[in-house]
This record gives C-alpha cells, structure tokens and sequence, in this order.
C-alpha cells in the first residue's frame, strides 16, 4: 500500500505535525483514521483522498470534521509515498492558491535537498 511521511524544512521542522499540533483530540483521530484509509487501501474514495485539480503534482488528505473542513496537501513520492507538505482549515469551496503554491514550493525543496545528499 502507501506509506505517509511529513515534509521536513532544511532546519527539521514539521509544518503538518504543527498543524495536527493544532487541532482537538476529535478533529486529531479523524485526520489519523483518514491518513489510515490513504495507507492501507488501495482504492482511496476521493472524499479522503484525490488529486488536486488544476494541478500537476499535489494532492489532498480530505477531512470533515462536524462543520470543520480540513485538507492537508501533498505529493506522492516514489514506491507509493504521500509526502504531506501543508494542513490548513478549510473555509470556502476552493483551496486557497497560496496553499498549493505553498505545496509545490516544499516538494521542489524537497527533491531539490534529496538530490543533494
């Protein structure tokens, strides 16, 4: 199946895990049971996880939470890896674009930094 890691910046900082950080003990254990379905399932229904449209790389973790709606945003890596680079509260129809520019910048680091060691 997948496997989920967390983006890390150059300096080991977490920005999901800050984000998760954040969140209720409720709204925690549902991000955790929808981060399970993207590892174990090999069909994802696209309510929890689907390809970000418009875009060529990224994709979302989807999250409802009673009326909270949360994305964390990502990239799959080789051999079935979703890196998440960036988790933020949803409040209208369309992802913000400074969340999937956000997403693309840390992917770019990331190759960029993995290329270099």
């Amino acid at each position: 199946m997948r496997t989920i890691t967390f983006y890390e910046t150059a300096s080991g900082q977490s920005p999901v895990e800050e984000c998760l950080d954040s969140l209720t003990d409720q709204q925690a254990r549902k991000v955790t049971w929808v981060m399970r379905l993207v590892e174990q399932l090999q069909i994802v229904p696209v309510q929890y996880f689907k390809k970000l449209a418009g875009t060529e790389h990224i994709w979302e973790v989807r999250v409802q939470v009673g009326g909270n709606i949360f994305r964390i945003l990502g990239f799959m890596d080789r051999d079935n890896s979703v890196v998440l680079t960036n988790g933020f509260t949803k409040k209208s129809q369309k992802t913000p674009q400074q969340e999937i520019a956000l997403a693309e910048q840390r992917r770019h680091d990331y190759y960029q930094r993995r290329v270099t060691k």
